[in-house]
């Protein structure tokens, strides 16, 4: 199933009233549904999740971190084992970050440049650098089937001036990525896809520009970047809606690190095709479970006797089949399997979430569809 003879990307329909769109992406491990939620999968595991977990609720890509998997294992170890699928023995498809996002906010000491960035390990303050074309050749490593360029991503609020040099910085990089890509080979037997990252904080004709500038054919799709970082939920919205309104409509469309049940149906109806975040399971392990009728924490003492099951709702999706006061129990007894259980759920109200917009979509109600999960997920638990 070569990229070379399937197309990356389809569009299958789009309502009429709203941007939201359902489509599939192609890649060599996997055939993709969107809009799709790819479970976080940072270190090269999806937290508390083993594979026949992810593969039970249909979780057709997971993310995994550049940033972190060159600092652990480290190349090296990556290459010998002949890429992250194998070394995970996973199967179906991985997208990676490039770890820009996490060199700016997790190294203290760091040192942007325009060639590059030095920086210190988090782990053990040891020295590193990422230029655009090191962050490929570890992407090529890693094997992932989707990579992300090198981008400088600033924090909320930002002045112009701070958002226009990063801009620059960020167009050159990915031009750069973008050379080191097209004149470098896949290692492991497969296609690998590069999309590109539009940058610009909340300034719309910053943003406007980095689309015009890196718009090429090499690119396999957008994501949508810099956002979820402080700002308003309302402004994350309009700066989304404003790039699809630009980005090419033949173009899968990814808003990273987003976010709640509800930012996915807000940029869904914008127009977003993918979407990740680590929400689902971290709040898992903190005893935080999403249902239908909104987020819970099982450790309130009103589940002690409660033995209904957590979401009915969501039983043909996940193995949830357990009561709140079992949930409860397992959470203040502080029990492993707790935190597993609900991080299975999270996901699986997640990846259902998105197969019932899906669905919703084909049928042109993705509207009414909205209306109604929001009526239902905004009662008071």
């Amino acid at each position: 199933m070569g990229s070379s003879k399937v197309k990356f990307f389809n569009v299958l329909s789009q309502c009429s009233d709203v941007k939201a769109r359902t489509g599939f992406i192609t890649t060599e491990h996997s055939v993709i549904e969107t809009p799709v939620f790819m479970p976080v999968g940072t270190l090269g595991t999806v937290k508390a999740v083993n594979n026949a977990e992810l593969e039970n609720l249909d979780a057709r890509i997971i993310l995994g971190n550049t940033y972190h998997l060159y600092l652990k294992p480290g190349n090296d170890i990556m290459k010998k084992a002949g890429g992250l699928h194998k070394f995970m023995n996973w199967n179906r498809s991985i997208l990676t970050d490039s770890g820009g996002f996490q060199v700016f906010s997790l190294s203290s000491l760091k040192k942007v440049q325009d060639e590059g960035v030095r920086f210190s390990s988090h782990i053990d303050g040891s020295k590193h650098y990422f230029s655009p074309a090191s962050v490929i050749q570890t992407e090529r490593i890693i094997g992932s089937d989707i990579m992300m360029p090198l981008d400088e991503c600033i924090a909320y609020p930002a002045a112009r001036k701070q958002a226009e040099k990063a801009l620059e910085r960020t167009i050159s990089w990915e031009r750069k990525c973008l050379d080191e890509f097209s004149n470098s080979e896949p290692l492991y037997g497969f296609n690998q896809h590069l999309f590109s990252i539009i940058q610009g904080s909340t300034f719309k004709d910053l943003r406007k520009i980095c689309i015009e500038e890196l718009s090429d054919e090499r690119f396999s799709g957008y994501a949508i970047g810099g956002l979820a970082v402080g700002e308003k939920a309302d402004v994350m919205y309009d700066v989304t809606d404003y790039c699809t309104d630009y980005l090419p409509k033949d173009r899968p469309r990814y808003l990273m690190g987003v976010g709640t049940p509800i930012d996915l149906l807000e940029s869904v109806e914008r127009g977003v095709d993918m979407f990740d975040c680590v929400m689902p399971t971290r709040n898992a392990r903190h005893g935080r479970i999403f249902t239908t009728y909104g987020e819970i924490n099982i450790k309130n003492a009103k589940y002690t006797d409660n033995f209904n099951l957590i979401d009915d709702k969501c039983l043909t999706y996940t193995s949830m089949n357990f009561s709140f006061a079992y949930m409860r129990h397992l959470f203040m007894t502080k029990e492993i399997l707790g935190m597993q259980l609900a991080s299975i759920h999270n996901l699986g109200f997640y990846l259902k979430l998105m197969k019932d917009i899906r669905e919703a979509i084909k049928e042109n109600r993705f509207t009414e569809f909205k209306k109604t999960f929001l009526s239902n997920y905004n009662i008071k638990n």
